[in-house]
């Protein structure tokens, strides 16, 4: 049997599109301070300039763009295999403790390099001993220290914080912390390139190519996670709002991808590694924002069930059907109920 070849052209078509899929692909995991190192390089490049001067490039600004600075500067947040329910929930003790004790206070007793008794971090924090554990549990659970502290065990994942968000007049805000990646967008004048090319040498016109195919690649990352984050402040504005996980609507990421317009995969590599900083303070990855129905009932049960502990199963299941419309069996109480590890209370008058 004769085997099968493909042609040269169609071979190297083919080996390009894999290509730029790779490298967009890398890019939409990129950490952000890799992509705002990778944006400084291009942009202090002297073809760059040229493109620019010669009006090949034009700049804009991303719309509303806002900036600001990590509360937590210095540390990657760091998931643990069971999972973070505090960072989510902008209700708990921990969050509250936080936010009493102040920035200043918290990084200087609980984020500081310097070993410290649980004691000691009471006394500066103006918390118990038994709050200061926990506080210190937790940091040491969710967080780790960054460049600064090389000797520093290499986690599981590391997640990249991209922006916090803040509640302006009842509506969530985004605010970037890289300003060198965020301040603007570039477009390219294809008539103008057009000219260009044509009077420039070969060699020079195969660089501009390779440059603008790079800022291509690296403006498409930028745009796509601008969109992701304008769409999930749209669709999880109430759990932003009011810090209550239950508040949160079930969202999968395939759905978001068609609204996108890019390909699953494409989104999942992107969030994969990203975090945010919530209103309350708090980095979480953006998982967060894509809670299942499962995970999102599971935390309205918890909270009925924590208000109302006299309730028995078909009474739990009544109520949330009739205030979120979910509709659970008995059976799905039961389960929950046994995760959460709040008891059973079945058909007991």
């Amino acid at each position: 049997m004769p085997k099968l070849s493909l042609g040269p052209r169609l071979s190297t078509r083919t080996a390009a599109v894999i290509q730029g899929r790779m490298k967009l692909a890398r890019l939409m995991e990129m950490p952000e301070g890799e992509l705002e190192a990778l944006a400084r390089r291009i942009e202090s490049s002297p073809l760059f300039g040229l493109l620019a001067s010669a009006g090949v490039l034009a700049a804009s600004e991303f719309p509303a763009a806002r900036f600001a600075a990590r509360r937590f500067a210095g540390r990657g947040l760091r998931l643990s295999s069971g999972g973070l329910p505090e960072l989510a929930d902008g209700n708990c003790e921990l969050v509250r403790l936080m936010q009493d004790m102040g920035r200043e206070r918290f990084e200087k007793w609980f984020m500081g390099e310097a070993p410290l008794s649980d004691e000691e971090r009471a006394r500066g924090g103006g918390v118990s001993v038994a709050q200061a554990r926990r506080l210190r549990e937790f940091m040491d659970r969710a967080f780790l220290q960054g460049e600064f502290e090389g000797a520093a065990p290499a986690p599981d994942k590391v997640f990249s914080s991209v922006a916090g968000i803040e509640i302006e007049g009842g509506v969530p805000i985004v605010a970037f912390f890289h300003r060198q990646i965020w301040k603007q967008r570039y477009r390219v004048d294809r008539e103008r390139l057009a000219r260009y090319l044509a009077a420039a040498p070969a060699p020079q016109a195969g660089k501009v190519k390779n440059l603008l195919h790079r800022l291509e690649i690296v403006e498409q990352r930028k745009t796509t996670l601008y969109r992701l984050l304008e769409e999930l402040l749209k669709g999880q504005a109430d759990y932003l709002r009011t810090g209550a996980p239950q508040s949160r609507r079930p969202l999968a990421q395939k759905d978001l991808a068609a609204i996108l317009g890019v390909h699953p995969s494409v989104l999942c590599r992107l969030i994969s590694n990203k975090s945010v900083q919530l209103p309350w303070g708090l980095e979480a990855p953006l998982a967060v924002f894509f809670p299942s129905a499962k995970d999102v009932n599971r935390e309205r049960l918890c909270e009925l069930a924590g208000s109302h502990p006299e309730w028995k199963d078909e009474e739990l299941s009544a109520e949330l059907e009739r205030s979120h419309g979910a509709r659970l069996s008995r059976r799905s109480i039961a389960q929950y109920r046994k995760e959460l590890g709040l008891g059973g209370r079945g058909r007991r008058g």
